[in-house]
């Protein structure tokens, strides 16, 4: 997937530091993943996931 992304990660509201490498691994498998659901135009602009711990 040749797509460029921006990513931040916030744990409890608090933002943590992401250089851009870990930017782009876990950016890209997010965006590769979420891509290919049916209903996701080609063309998104954002995704947010919240995953909350049970």
């Amino acid at each position: 997937m040749g797509v460029e992304v921006e990513m931040e990660i916030s744990v409890d509201k608090e933002e943590v530091e992401a250089n851009e490498f870990v930017q782009n691994v876990m950016g890209r498998a997010i965006a590769g993943a979420v891509s290919v659901l049916k209903g996701v135009e080609e063309n998104w602009e954002e995704i947010e996931i919240r995953v909350r711990r049970k």
